[in-house]
């Protein structure tokens, strides 16, 4: 069941927690698990990525080129950037909502959303687009972004977990007291048609 999986995004949306909710589903179910992550300048809203190399003992912990099977990406500019480590016909869900990064802000860069969109259709043809955004304030906090998009991976089946054992993942990773309101972005996420293009 050797499955390696990519979450990409930017500091400050939870990349970190959603590898650790998976790695506690996949520690649950009793396989061997490693997790590597790059976080950059993520507190300044830089990159962030995390790697998962689930019941793959014999593997690296950071995934090589053309070998994720799944990509989940917070981020439109952040989804491309990991393109190059999708293996051919890996999953993907990627949230639309753009956080624009601080040079282009700057006006020292420009940020390409509508190219980015076209080159993730077009290199993931089944991939699954949605906006979180509204989904994480209707769960009560747009913190709440990454496990809408963990809710959307798991109802599009990105990944090798069911929605049980996320659900019981997420309850050892997430603080008691914001539990539930995890566990409405998780719903709200699970339930989101998306759009596939």
């Amino acid at each position: 069941m050797a499955s390696s999986i990519v979450i990409a995004g930017v500091g400050g949306q939870g990349t970190l927690l959603a590898s650790k909710i998976l790695a506690a589903a996949a520690g649950e179910k009793g396989l061997f698990v490693r997790t590597s992550e790059t976080i950059g300048m993520a507190q300044r809203g830089g990159s962030v990525s995390s790697h998962l190399r689930i019941d793959a003992k014999e593997l690296s912990p950071i995934i090589p080129m053309h070998h994720a099977d799944a990509l989940l990406a917070f981020e439109p500019a952040e989804a491309v950037r990991m393109l190059p480590k999708l293996k051919p016909g890996a999953k993907c869900v990627v949230d639309t909502d753009k956080v624009v990064p601080t040079n282009v802000a700057l006006g020292r860069g420009v940020y390409l959303a509508e190219e980015y969109i076209a080159l993730l259709r077009e290199k993931c043809p089944a991939a699954l687009f949605i906006k979180g955004a509204p989904l994480a304030l209707l769960a009560g906090d747009i913190r709440t972004l990454n496990i809408v998009i963990l809710g959307a991976a798991a109802g599009a089946g990105a990944l090798p977990f069911t929605p049980r054992e996320i659900r019981a993942a997420m309850a050892e990773c997430v603080k008691p007291k914001l539990l539930a309101m995890n566990e409405k972005a998780f719903e709200l996420g699970l339930k989101a048609p998306g759009v596939r293009w």
